[in-house]
């Protein structure tokens, strides 16, 4: 079973067709840090990722902020290793205390937004005072949760395809891919 699988992912890598090359992230990241450090370079924010997808793009990320910040993580998921799905399943909540702090919550996409919608709305709920978003990837499209939705900071906009790399997964493989790629025909 597992040989099988391994084979499928590798499969598909060989297949992909590539969206954004490893540069043009490169130069995606070094945009979306210079405007949140613009932002955020004196407000004392709170850092969370999305864990899985958001931890490579705030690894990347967070390396070129040069100002204080607390960082923490926190894990809600509609798809787990499912291609699509509607269920939030929160795993890990926000621990710390969010009474009157700046928040910018990181994550690998922006699709339709139900997910980060949700943990926003649940960080306002703590008492933040202010709620920022951050995303790799904005995928084009009109299903978002909320008309015109989108990031505070975004380094890129894709196609509505399934995509992998750079924190997103394909099967729960190819987070680690340099460049963000489409599964052929998908």
């Amino acid at each position: 079973m597992q040989e099988t699988l391994l084979e499928e992912v590798r499969r598909i890598q060989a297949e992909a067709d590539c969206v954004a090359s490893p540069a043009a992230v490169d130069a995606a990241f070094d945009r979306m840090a210079q405007d949140i450090t613009r932002r955020l370079q004196n407000a004392n924010p709170l850092i969370y990722t999305v864990m899985n997808g958001g931890l490579i793009v705030a690894g990347r990320l967070i390396s070129k902020l040069d100002f204080p910040l607390e960082l923490a993580y926190l894990h809600a998921t509609r798809y787990g290793h499912a291609l699509n799905g509607t269920f939030l399943d929160w795993r890990i909540r926000p621990a710390q205390n969010l009474a009157g702090r700046t928040v910018l919550i990181i994550d690998d996409v922006l699709d339709e937004g139900h997910t980060l919608d949700a943990i926003c709305q649940s960080v306002r709920d703590a008492g933040a005072a202010e709620v920022l978003t951050a995303v790799l990837v904005h995928k084009v499209h009109e299903r978002k949760a909320k008309p015109g939705m989108r990031a505070d900071f975004t380094g890129l906009d894709a196609p509505d395809r399934f995509l992998y790399g750079c924190g997103m997964d394909y099967k729960g493989y190819w987070r680690n891919a340099a460049g963000i790629y489409a599964v052929k025909g998908r």
